[in-house]
């Protein structure tokens, strides 16, 4: 359909919208004026931008599972994507969290609204699996947008069930990737964090995620919220499988602006220098966290960072107190940036070189403005107080809390002079208890967002943080969260794997919820 000029009162309303009052002779001249423009856009029509070349057959495009096909509701399609025949991941089995473009393949991030959308490219870091062997084995289930940190607003229904007792949570927004890791239905998966959603699911379904440092891994081809805080992490059983993950997907793909020119590092063979001589610094801020912090947790996750001095590390408490409001500075950012990027922006945005995701912001432009009333509780909340936000206070609080961002990475690297990383339970609870069918908007957000204490602020500052289990309490697991200076993964993944010598094998999930291990 040709570019149509806007007529002059199209003009007068959207003049309106920037305090222009639009008149007579001026309001002739502009509808001129504005019209004489439409030549270029007609000239965009004509030209050719194709989308990136595919370059993996889609061997068995696969379905949609259901029932005793899709063990604690993990997956939301299946399907067999086998890359190249040799690589440092060949006969490796991922998962692809269903934000992340996978073409030819159906994606939903979450939503009913994204129903008949199919991407036409494949994300960069999903050619990077296939390039080193992996084979793509499905689409794991998220909440809606992946704005939910507990796995309660998610679309199709049933939602991902938590695999150590279905009536508790599983963590999110990276709900089904956990999920089908944890029960063996895939070998890694991807994952996706702006305010913990690798690390979240990790803690509370008893498997390893990493968030990267913020750049390292290219988001491109993926669903957005905010540049600024957009990750994607390797979810996986092991430490070992994160960096043999992290190793093919990390480094700049010249298309991401989140990204500088952090190569990827050689994360697997730093493994086996063990905890000898590390520095752990138990943050003190990030336990005791008044009406959200459960004893048991805290008391697991002082015990583990323990055990580092019996592998030849020093250990000792460390002070950050802006920690203790990282959550206040991530929320200003989320909500004005979600909501200019994810809702206003189409999920593309303006003002940024690299690759636009054509096709998905073309049709999540006509479901937003035709559906928006189907967006979730989550999605609603921080869309309104982002604008109001953005319009009564003229984005002050967003420019603020970016600002206060960088002077609390400044503080988390001045800690990590002194020691090697900092220990915190990575969810200050154990897994929540899911609300039942007829739960109010309130209830819902407080399960989606009331597990992000130590988690968001991470996202803000750009620190790599990984979770790992540390055992089980009452049943469900406690994940303890490593983080480590900007770049400084190859610390992380050992000490998480040497952590993960030391405990011994973490009891699986129950046998009954092992469908397909």
């Amino acid at each position: 359909m040709p570019v149509q000029p806007p007529s002059a009162t199209e003009l007068v309303r959207l003049g309106a919208q920037f305090g222009l009052d639009l008149e007579g002779a001026e309001l002739e001249q502009l509808t001129a004026l504005a019209a004489g423009m439409m030549a270029s856009y007609e000239r965009l029509d004509e030209l050719d931008a194709p989308p990136r070349p595919v370059r993996y057959p889609r061997v068995d495009p696969g379905h949609r599972p259901l029932g005793e096909e899709n063990p604690g509701n993990g997956w939301v399609w299946k399907c067999s994507i086998p890359g190249a025949p040799d690589g440092p991941l060949s006969g490796v089995r991922v998962a692809i969290k269903d934000n992340i473009c996978l073409a030819g393949i159906p994606m939903l991030n979450g939503t009913e609204m994204l129903e008949g959308y199919v991407p036409r490219e494949d994300a960069t870091v999903v050619t990077r699996l296939l390039d080193a062997g992996a084979e793509i084995v499905g689409k794991s289930a998220v909440p809606a947008y992946c704005f939910d940190g507990g796995s309660v607003t998610g679309y199709p229904k049933p939602e991902p069930e938590n695999p150590y007792d279905p009536a508790h949570l599983p963590g999110a927004s990276s709900s089904g990737s956990a999920v089908v890791v944890a029960l063996g239905e895939a070998d890694m998966a991807l994952g996706g964090d702006q305010g913990g959603s690798v690390r979240l699911p990790a803690s509370w379904s008893g498997i390893v995620g990493i968030k990267p440092t913020w750049g390292l891994v290219p988001y491109t081809g993926a669903f957005p919220i905010e540049l600024t805080l957009d990750h994607l992490g390797p979810m996986c059983r092991t430490a070992r499988d994160c960096a043999r993950m992290l190793e093919v997907i990390a480094g700049p793909d010249g298309l991401d602006p989140r990204q500088g020119g952090a190569e990827a590092q050689p994360y697997v063979r730093e493994l086996e220098r063990g905890a000898e001589g590390l520095r752990i610094g138990i943050l003190t801020e990030g336990f005791g966290w008044p009406d959200a912090s459960e004893a048991d947790v805290d008391d697991a996750v002082r015990s583990a960072a323990g055990t580092f001095e019996g592998l030849g590390a020093t250990v000792s408490e460390v002070s950050v107190p802006i920690h203790r409001d990282g959550l206040a500075i991530w929320t200003a950012i989320a909500a004005e940036g979600a909501t200019e990027l994810m809702i206003k922006g189409n999920g593309m945005g303006t003002n940024w070189r690299g690759h636009y995701t054509t096709d998905l912001s073309d049709f999540y432009g006509k479901a937003r403005t035709a559906r928006s009333r189907d967006y979730a509780a989550t999605v609603k909340v921080t869309m309104l107080v982002g604008e109001y936000m953005a319009q009564r206070y003229d984005r002050h609080y967003y420019a603020k809390a970016q600002n206060l961002s960088r002077g609390a990475r400044a503080e988390y690297d001045a800690a990590l002079a002194g020691c090697d990383l900092l220990v915190m339970p990575t969810t200050e609870m154990k897994a929540m208890r899911r609300p039942g069918p007829d739960a109010s908007a309130i209830e819902i957000v407080a399960a989606a967002l009331g597990n992000l204490h130590n988690t968001a602020v991470f996202d803000a500052t750009g620190h790599p943080a990984l979770s790992v289990p540390c055992g089980l309490s009452g049943g469900l697991p406690v994940g303890m969260m490593l983080v480590g200076r900007h770049l400084d993964e190859a610390t992380i993944l050992r000490a998480a794997h040497a952590y993960e010598q030391a405990r011994g094998e973490l009891e699986p999930p129950p046998a009954r919820a092992l469908v397909s291990a």
